[in-house]
């Protein structure tokens, strides 16, 4: 399976763009154990384009992670384009165009997910980003609004039409948002469409590497993408078990590579959301009142501190 030039081998696994998740410590740590493409947070063009710190810190990248895109999102043809062209100088190997993210204050000022509601203007999106950049163009997006405007099957040949290089679709519409079963039926139409002949990737409620090797076996993607199954669990794209401590290690060197190369304050922001999730922690009695203290942690020694304790409370409770 290849997206441009790019060369990723049988059932490639890829790590979804997911807001104040997929921060660089994060997306090193999945890449180690076998994510075959990784993404950065999700960017705002608008954002980009004045130049908001906070959302020019996105960009950074590093070359241990490669290959590695960058997602943006918007609703406006020359602000995308502009956008697009800052993405590149910051030298990621794919540009990810965001049709999918059905939150409120993206989906509900049409963008997003939005763009479902307004199809000429999210070719014509497509249309001129893959003109302005030379770095391969992707999308994500999903089935349609709603279950009365199920459009992917057409939707994806006219994207395909626009230039892109490969389509993730996630099975839900932007009214499910994360909600019901994702319907993998419809990736699976597209993905067998004869016409289609851009790589097709799969998303939605897979859970472990097994889940991808079902959606592979029946529905013939080219590659699966998993998003929310991975918090705290980078793991997860690993063929082997890991032990209780390599998974502690795992969380610590996380929050040390966060701290490094964002900052203290907003590294250790990212990792307490890991801490919280991860499945690791829940064999501890009575977790809670540890958890708010790692999501009350402002310093880097403090929550190192907390996780070496749950590290002694879980041996303590002979958990593997």
């Amino acid at each position: 399976m290849k997206i441009g030039n790019i060369e990723f081998g049988n059932r490639p696994l890829f790590l979804a763009p997911m807001e104040d998740v997929t921060d660089i410590g994060f997306r090193m740590m999945c890449k180690r154990f076998g994510a075959a493409m990784v993404y950065t947070e999700f960017v705002s063009a608008e954002a980009l384009i004045r130049s908001v710190k906070s959302t020019m810190q996105k960009l950074t990248i590093s070359d241990m992670e490669r290959p590695v895109g960058i997602q943006i999102y918007g609703r406006d043809v020359e602000a995308m384009v502009e956008a697009a062209k800052i993405v590149e100088q910051a030298r990621p190997d794919v540009i990810d165009l965001n049709f999918g993210c059905p939150v409120k204050k993206v989906a509900g000022k049409g963008a997003g997910a939005g763009m479902l509601r307004n199809i000429p203007l999210m070719l014509d999106i497509t249309r001129e980003v893959v003109k302005a950049v030379s770095l391969p163009v992707t999308v994500k997006t999903r089935l349609g609004w709603d279950n009365e405007s199920l459009i992917i099957t057409e939707l994806a040949e006219r994207l395909q039409d626009c230039g892109i290089a490969a389509l993730t679709i996630h099975g839900r519409t932007r009214s499910q948002m994360y909600t019901g079963q994702a319907d993998w039926t419809l990736i699976g139409e597209v993905k067998n469409n004869p016409r289609i002949h851009i790589p097709i990737i799969g998303n939605g409620d897979i859970t472990s590497r097994e889940d991808a090797d079902k959606a592979f076996d029946r529905y013939g993607v080219d590659a699966v993408m998993i998003g929310r199954a991975t918090f705290g669990n980078a793991w997860l794209f690993s063929e082997r078990q890991l032990t209780l401590d390599e998974k502690i290690d795992v969380l610590e060197e996380q929050l040390r590579i966060n701290v490094e190369r964002i900052d203290e304050y907003r590294g250790i922001l990212h990792t307490r959301r890991h801490l919280a999730a991860t499945p690791i922690f829940k064999g501890i009695p009575n977790f809670r009142s540890t958890r708010i203290e790692m999501l009350r942690a402002e310093k880097e020694k403090e929550l190192i501190d907390i996780i070496e304790r749950c590290r002694m409370m879980l041996k303590d409770n002979n958990f593997q």
